[in-house]
């Protein structure tokens, strides 16, 4: 049953979010031709996305991992990743970034529904949809929430994208 939840999760993040994934794949290229620097800034699970760009099997180019009281550029972009968009940490680096003007994407459970405050302040926004359990519990209540899964989904189809972007510009 597992595999069968995880299976839709993952093709209905394909599925939805296909064109924010290459609109962010694309805006992350920006860095990386405009000699900037694609900022990894995970929160919480998240950071296994910024573990894995930076660390993993195959690096993201030109990434380097989110710090506080990092100094930003405006060749730089940023990707912003958290479980929720209600994240506040998340939400006062967006703030910060969106009040200098400069690009980020950002992904989270939630839709970009209309009192999304990071979906209408990121340049891109990728909805996990994850906002419950994907089993039912003994409970009654809904259990298992793999975030940092569909997050490392989701960054191995914009890294795909992206590489292909960063290839034709060589």
């Amino acid at each position: 049953m597992l595999t069968t939840q995880i299976g839709g999760l993952l093709q209905r993040i394909s599925g939805n979010g296909e064109e924010s994934i290459e609109e962010t794949a694309r805006l992350l290229a920006q860095a990386v031709i405009g000699e900037g620097r694609v900022i990894i800034a995970g929160f919480g699970e998240m950071e296994a996305v910024t573990f894995t760009a930076l660390h993993g099997a195959e690096l993201l180019s030109g990434a380097v991992r989110y710090e506080f009281d990092m100094e930003f550029t405006t060749a730089d972009r940023i990707w912003l990743l958290t479980r929720s968009a209600a994240d506040e940490p998340a939400l006062e680096l967006a703030r910060q970034l969106a009040g200098r003007f400069i690009p980020f994407a950002a992904l989270a459970a939630e839709k970009p529904v209309v009192d999304n405050e990071l979906a209408d302040l990121a340049y891109t926004y990728i909805s996990t949809g994850l906002t419950r359990g994907l089993l039912p519990g003994d409970d009654g209540e809904r259990i298992v929430q793999p975030h940092a899964l569909a997050a490392l989904f989701v960054y191995e189809a914009v890294k795909l994208a992206y590489d292909e972007m960063i290839s034709e510009e060589d």
